[in-house]
């Protein structure tokens, strides 16, 4: 079945803009995705007809505000294929990752051990960190092959008795590799380890079957997912949340407070303290729903035919290098790559001056940077808004980099 590019564009106002006269080629989806009518019209109808506080009121703009909060988490539920009860709204990907250091790291002893990767976000390193400066947990990391991957060969000389939990990004923000879940359910579980994935990358491409991969918590960023800033969200099984003490405290997340002492809501309230991102929670539940409502075995041949088009065109173009898979198996529409003798940077902004928005830098990945001695690299990540007209206007820019800059 054809994939309707031009009717998914329609969808999203921002593409139809014109900066400096020049039209939009919006490839930075990785950092942020745009956001659709449906969205920007469910996040407009709260703020204009049902703006109010949830769960503690009992007029009629609080009940239809907490209604509407209460769909949004069950439209997030269903997108990952899980209870609603078991989703937790968190302030961001990043958010929900802190929010499992905190109190599932509160389960944590001195000597337990969490193994992450060389190919993690910060935001899946830094928390860990953390952690170990706070209670004496141990932290190992898997390795990286030259092609941009999680070297799952490793896990069997890293995952040891005292490996309390895996966590890993599910597709890597730099090489967009996708990781093989199954082996590490089954390595973890050979331990009795937990699983956590960082889903940032690959949420934002159709909805997921969680209970199917075998995971014990996954977190998504609303931003990236077609949705507004400042939401996201944390799924983990239900006796995870049961047993995990809250991480912050305040309203909203209490059964009963006295000066003597304070008992706590059940999931997944004792882990939303004070008054929730509503209207945000809201958008990434339409966000969810628009999602799902596409077909994405479409969507992601469209998607990677724009990334063999990127890979095909930086074949052909002198002194340009891809780090990450050099063909479409199992990996997800972001290409990183240098250009020899010019900084990303420098990329970035001729490729801008051709109305072309890509990411350049390290991308919150300093380890992978330094795993192959790199300052950064310039990254172009796709959306199913994205057409052939987008990768022309890139590799166009790329080109004249190459030609100018060296």
């Amino acid at each position: 079945m054809t994939f309707d590019v031009a009717a998914v564009r329609r969808e999203f106002p921002i593409l139809s803009e014109i900066i400096d006269d020049r039209p939009i080629h919006y490839l930075d989806n990785g950092a942020s995705a745009q956001t659709p009518l449906a969205v920007l019209d469910a996040v407009r109808r709260y703020e204009t007809t049902s703006r109010a506080n949830v769960l503690r009121g009992v007029h009629r703009l609080a009940e239809r505000a907490t209604e509407l909060y209460e769909g949004a988490r069950a439209d997030v539920a269903r997108f990952l294929g899980v209870q609603p009860m078991e989703i937790v709204f968190t302030g961001g990907c990043t958010a929900a990752i802190n929010l499992v250091a905190h109190s599932y790291g509160q389960l944590l002893k001195r000597g337990d051990r969490v193994l992450i990767s060389e190919l993690e976000h910060h935001s899946n390193i830094v928390p860990w960190q953390m952690l170990r400066l706070r209670s004496g947990i141990e932290l190992d990391a898997l390795p990286v092959t030259p092609d941009g991957r999680i070297d799952l060969a490793a896990l069997p000389k890293l995952i040891t008795p005292e490996t309390r939990l895996i966590s890993l990004v599910h597709v890597s923000n730099v090489t967009g590799a996708l990781l093989d879940v199954r082996k590490v359910v089954e390595a973890a579980r050979t331990v009795g380890a937990k699983v956590m994935l960082d889903g940032a990358q690959r949420a934002p491409h159709g909805p997921l079957d969680l209970p199917s991969l075998g995971v014990d918590f996954y977190v998504l960023a609303g931003h990236k997912c077609y949705g507004p800033n400042g939401i996201g969200a944390l799924w983990a099984r239900s006796e995870l949340l049961e047993a995990m003490p809250p991480f912050m405290g305040g309203g909203s997340m209490i059964a009963r407070v006295t000066l003597a002492e304070t008992t706590f809501a059940p999931p997944p309230r004792r882990f939303e303290a004070g008054t929730p991102p509503i209207g945000p929670a809201i958008g990434l539940g339409a966000a969810c729903r628009w999602m799902a409502g596409l077909d994405w075995s479409a969507a992601h041949d469209h998607q990677m035919g724009l990334v063999q088009r990127v890979l095909d065109g930086l074949q052909d173009i002198e002194g340009a290098r891809i780090l990450g898979p050099a063909s479409l198996q199992n990996r997800y529409p972001v290409v990183s790559f240098v250009l020899d003798g010019v900084h990303p940077h420098d990329v970035a902004q001729t490729l801008d001056s051709f109305g072309v928005a890509v990411r350049a830098g390290h991308h919150c990945a300093q380890p992978l940077m330094d795993r192959f001695d790199l300052d950064g690299t310039t990254r172009a990540s796709m959306a199913p808004y994205n057409d052939t007209g987008d990768i022309d206007a890139l590799l166009t820019g790329v080109r004249h980099a190459a030609n100018t800059l060296r």
